[in-house]
């Protein structure tokens, strides 16, 4: 019989995440967040608790080699336990991802049974969600590196470079996440191409689609090598 003390600590990572998250939110609504950082790293540290479980459960024990490392970077709770790990080291934003995924443990089979009727809409959400904090540490780590620019909201340069590769993850993995830059994308572009719409906008939006359509494109899986070849090596 498996033992019930894992899921008892990942319930226990979710009540801590959610519980904390709140708690922040409050302290952020009403701008006395500086003051409650600790309970940003610990809602964190519940979110790393409770993926790493899950993590542990799917992929078994960590093996140092490529083949495991490509296998846990195609399995979304592990994406999201990376994202959790930088959040935690990064000085606080104003918005995070993470506890839209955490229901609290005495409801969790109540939540559990609402969100499976409810998944499609509450992961397109999340997509969406995820989408405007890219924009939003974006526009934070631009206003970060020009001094004379007050924005109370600044963060570091590698937020969004960090956050950029985890959204490019889960475009490759997930089908929401496509169906939401698919969108995103035509909703910009449409309004981009108004005849009412600034010709600068236009200009930019051209170089700008095309530089986030290369990176998006790139390959991330390494190739396999052709049949010839590789019966070449033998």
């Amino acid at each position: 019989m498996a033992s019930p003390y894992p899921h008892y600590a990942w319930a226990t990572g979710h009540f801590i995440l959610l519980l904390c998250s709140m708690r922040y939110l409050l302290a952020w609504v009403t701008f006395k967040s500086s003051a409650y950082e600790i309970w940003y790293r610990s809602a964190f540290t519940g979110a790393i608790v409770s993926y790493a479980i899950v993590v542990y459960k799917s992929l078994g024990t960590p093996q140092p080699n490529p083949a495991y490392f490509k296998k846990a970077l195609a399995d979304e709770n592990f994406q999201y336990f990376l994202l959790a790990l930088f959040w935690w080291f990064t000085k606080p934003v104003s918005r995070q991802g993470e506890a839209a995924r955490a229901p609290a443990h005495p409801l969790a089979k109540s939540i559990h049974t609402w969100v499976k009727a409810n998944y499609d809409g509450a992961m397109r959400s999340v997509a969406w969600a995820e989408l405007v904090i890219l924009v939003r540490v974006a526009l934070g780590a631009v206003f970060g590196i020009i001094p004379f620019i007050k924005f109370s909201m600044k963060n570091s340069f590698l937020a969004p470079l960090v956050f950029a590769q985890f959204l490019r993850l889960r475009y490759y993995y997930s089908a929401f996440t496509r169906t939401v830059v698919q969108n995103a994308d035509t909703l910009i572009t449409n309004y981009v191409n108004q005849p009412s719409a600034p010709p600068a906008l236009k200009q930019a939006w051209g170089p700008v689609r095309a530089a986030i359509t290369k990176y998006g494109a790139s390959v991330i899986e390494p190739a396999q090598p052709a049949a010839g070849a590789a019966g070449a090596r033998r």
